[in-house]
């Protein structure tokens, strides 16, 4: 039985890197080419479309003018929806709480469920009033798009479109 879960857990973790390869990689500050500022309202991101250049990385300054958690994830259409069952998790475990985060919870959860971290280079969760950045370099031409995926958000096209010139 650990065998398999060990395996489980290698194949999921594989499959979860190569989806990641395909979307771009973490950036260095020393590479950055340019600054995008990306505003987070609630159910609206500003801008609500961005160009990039293939090979291009990006530093995004991230603020939420909300009065709600808003996330801001880089990702394919796919990824999104698998990952809104971790967001949604993160609701009816309380970690999400509407306009707050129990970081507490989060942390505890973390231990058992690693998806319960959130910690993905690149994903940001951000309380009202709070900013952060990721810095992401776009190394394929993936259709992709930068997404809020709080439960109910991503309905309501809370959706950056991310366009390769």
């Amino acid at each position: 039985m650990k065998i398999f879960i060990f395996l489980l857990c290698f194949i999921t973790n594989i499959g979860f890197s190569a989806s990641m390869n395909n979307i771009g990689e973490k950036g260095k500050s020393s590479e950055v080419d340019r600054v995008i500022q990306i505003k987070m309202y609630d159910n609206y991101f500003e801008p609500n479309e961005i160009n990039i250049k293939k090979g291009e990385t990006i530093k995004f300054l991230v603020q939420n003018f909300g009065s709600l958690v808003h996330e801001f994830n880089i990702a394919t259409n796919k990824m999104h929806l698998s990952h809104q069952t971790e967001m949604l998790k993160m609701m009816e475990k309380e970690i999400l709480l509407g306009d707050k985060i129990d970081y507490e919870k989060m942390k505890e959860l973390a231990k058992t469920d690693h998806s319960m971290a959130h910690s993905h280079s690149n994903s940001l969760l951000l309380e009202p009033n709070k900013s952060g950045e990721i810095i992401w370099k776009f190394n394929n031409e993936t259709k992709l798009e930068g997404a809020c995926n709080v439960p109910g958000h991503y309905e309501s096209d809370m959706i950056v479109k991310i366009n390769f010139n």
